[in-house]
């Protein structure tokens, strides 16, 4: 199965847990540029489980749109563990959407550094009522593309594990 079979596979899977769950997603991507929502909005149906995405591929557009301080982003870097979670955190807040996913990584082929080298992604979920999740991702330098696409996969794969924690918490507290 080629790497977009299973993204779309992938997506369609999340779609319909949301719909099911009657919960609504909300995307906030950095290095990606949208892929996320796009393979969500690539669904037919999709308008019942995708609220908005947010593309903030600039530091400005991180701390307009979803809040990030500027100070936190000069402090410890647009690609980092913090920034991830303000980002999650963000889309929640700015948004009608139950559960958010945020990526923010370097992508390449350049911009890595030893601290933070190519193939790097931080990716933070957030869903009322849980605490925030994050999950460091290092692809290696496997090509822009490749960075991107396998960003979107385990994007997807969290946000279908993290709607069935919101599921079990819901059972949980019946």
């Amino acid at each position: 199965m080629t790497d977009l079979a299973r993204i779309e596979d992938s997506a369609a899977r999340v779609i319909r847990e949301a719909s099911e769950a009657g919960l609504m997603l909300a995307t906030a991507e950095s290095c990606t540029g949208g892929l996320i929502a796009g393979a969500l909005t690539e669904i037919a149906g999709s308008s019942s489980a995708v609220e908005r995405g947010f593309v903030t591929y600039s530091n400005e557009a991180k701390s307009d749109m979803l809040g990030v301080p500027a100070d936190l982003i000069a402090r410890v870097g647009a690609v980092s563990r913090e920034v991830a979670i303000a980002m999650a955190e963000g889309a929640l807040a700015a948004s009608r959407a139950d559960v958010t996913v945020a990526v923010t990584g370097i992508a390449g082929p350049g911009g890595g550094s030893a601290e933070k080298p190519v193939g790097l992604v931080h990716m933070a979920l957030a869903a009322k009522g849980l605490s925030t999740h994050h999950k460091e991702l290092r692809f290696g330098d496997i090509g822009r593309s490749g960075v991107r696409l396998a960003t979107v996969e385990r994007a997807l794969a969290a946000l279908s594990q993290t709607i069935a924690k919101v599921l079990a918490a819901r059972t949980t507290n019946e």
